[in-house]
């Protein structure tokens, strides 16, 4: 098998993993990723922060919980860009993240304010610039369907290690966007 359907094969597995969702599989699934492997989730700022995982222990934090509480991903390892440079592999995917989410949202963001409130070290000011910020996209977003379809773009490194297999080295997960980011810096 030449590098880049061995590449598809290892993308297919990854993707099968995650229509799955089974989180009693996910230690035999991260053997798909270096020990060493960096990978980063949507909400990852900094390295070792948040959802900037250094290595397969933690990022296997990431795909179980991705696997419990988010959407279906989906994106077809056959239309995925992928470089071969030697025993390394540089992929790009486009993706999709399904999710329904019903009315009972509105009640969850009701829970996250109340526990937010009592959050310390946070101003009244940002409390509340907060919490009118979430309840605007929560009442505008819910009022568009329940059917939530969110474009991802993952990004990734395999390697080819000296038994031949490829594993993830490096993986990126975001989502695009056309407004002003989520996350910001203030200084």
């Amino acid at each position: 098998m030449d590098a880049t359907a061995e590449i598809r094969a290892l993308l297919k597995a990854f993707l099968d993993g995650y229509v799955a969702r089974d989180v009693s599989r996910v230690d035999s699934f991260m053997e798909l990723f270096d020990p060493g492997a960096e990978v980063i989730g949507t909400n990852g700022s900094r390295p070792g922060d948040g959802e900037w995982y250094l290595d397969r222990k933690g990022a296997r934090e990431l795909v179980e919980g991705d696997w419990e509480d988010w959407g279906d991903l989906g994106f077809d390892p056959e239309a995925t860009r992928i470089r071969i440079l030697g025993r390394t592999a540089l992929v790009s995917i486009a993706a999709t993240v399904t999710k329904r989410i019903g009315e009972e949202n509105y009640q969850s963001y009701l829970e996250y304010v109340k526990d937010y409130i009592d959050l310390p070290d946070i101003s009244a000011k940002q409390k509340l610039h907060n919490i009118l910020r979430g309840g605007t996209n929560t009442v505008f977003e819910l009022n568009r369907g329940e059917k939530f379809v969110w474009p991802l773009r993952i990004t990734a490194a395999a390697t080819q290690g000296g038994d031949g297999s490829w594993r993830f080295a490096q993986m990126c997960f975001s989502f695009s966007t056309i407004y002003f980011p989520d996350v910001r810096i203030i200084e």
